[in-house]
C-alpha cells in the first residue's frame, strides 16, 4: 500500500499549487522508491512512457505553427484570395470545403484538416471574405455566425464520413463489440453502409448552407 503514496504526493502538490511537472516527478520517485526501483529505473520508465505515447503530443505542435503563420499574415492572404473570386458566397464556399473534407476523411485523412489546422486560420476567414464580397460588409454578429457555420461544416463532414474508412478506430470498435456479442461482421460492411449516411449528411448540410446564404443576403444574420 505504500506504493500509493505517490497519489498522495500528487494530491498535496496540486493542492499547494506547486509546479505540476515537479509534482509528477516527485510522485513517481516516491512510488518507485517504495516499489524497490532505483532513480534510474524511474527515469527509464518515464522515457519508455514518453516514447510509447510520443504521437499524442504531436497535435500540440500545430498550435504554435498556426500562431506563427497567422502572425505572418495567413488569415489576411486567405481572405484576399477568396475576395478576388466573384460569385462565391459563404455557403457555396463551405459546401465545396465540406465535399473536400468528406472525401479526405473517407480515405482516412482525418487529421489533414480540422478546427485548429484549417478552420480558424483559413476556412473561417475565407468564408467571411466571401460573405463580405457577396453580401456587403458584415456586422460582428454576422462574422460570428459565419465562423460558427464554418466550424459546424467541418464537424459534420468528419463525423459522418470518417466511418467510411475501414481502418477507422470507431469501425474497429463496433466490430469488436459485435464480435463479443456473437455477431461476426466484416469491417468493410460497416464502411459500405456508412456511405449513404455520409451522402445524406452532405445533402442536408448543403441545404442548410444555402438557406444560410439566403439569410445573409436578406441581412437576417446581421
Amino acid at each position: 500500500m505504500l506504493i500509493l503514496l505517490g497519489v498522495a504526493v500528487i494530491v498535496v502538490g496540486f493542492a499547494l499549487r506547486f509546479n505540476p511537472l515537479l509534482v509528477v516527478v516527485a510522485a513517481a520517485l516516491t512510488s518507485g522508491w517504495f516499489a524497490g526501483l532505483s532513480p534510474l529505473q524511474v527515469v527509464a520508465a518515464f522515457g519508455k512512457a514518453f516514447n510509447d505515447n510520443r504521437y499524442v503530443s504531436i497535435a500540440y505542435l500545430v498550435l504554435p505553427l498556426v500562431g506563427v503563420l497567422e502572425r505572418a499574415g495567413l488569415r489576411e492572404r486567405a481572405a484576399a484570395i477568396i475576395a478576388s473570386l466573384r460569385g462565391v458566397s459563404a455557403g457555396r464556399f463551405l459546401i465545396g470545403y465540406m465535399a473536400l473534407r468528406q472525401v479526405t476523411s473517407a480515405v482516412g485523412l482525418v487529421s489533414i484538416a480540422g478546427q485548429a489546422q484549417t478552420v480558424r486560420p483559413l476556412i473561417a476567414p475565407m468564408a467571411e471574405a466571401a460573405s463580405e464580397v457577396h453580401d456587403g460588409p458584415p456586422s460582428p454578429e454576422t462574422r460570428y455566425a459565419v465562423r460558427a457555420m464554418a466550424a459546424a461544416t467541418d464537424n459534420v463532414a468528419v463525423f459522418f464520413s470518417e466511418d467510411v474508412f475501414v481502418a477507422m478506430g470507431s469501425v474497429l470498435l463496433m466490430v469488436g463489440f459485435l464480435t463479443s456479442g456473437g455477431i461476426v461482421l466484416d469491417p468493410i460492411h460497416l464502411s459500405v453502409w456508412a456511405i449513404p449516411t455520409a451522402l445524406a449528411a452532405f445533402a442536408i448540410h448543403s441545404a442548410r448552407l444555402l438557406l444560410f446564404d439566403r439569410r445573409l443576403a436578406r441581412g437576417v444574420e446581421r
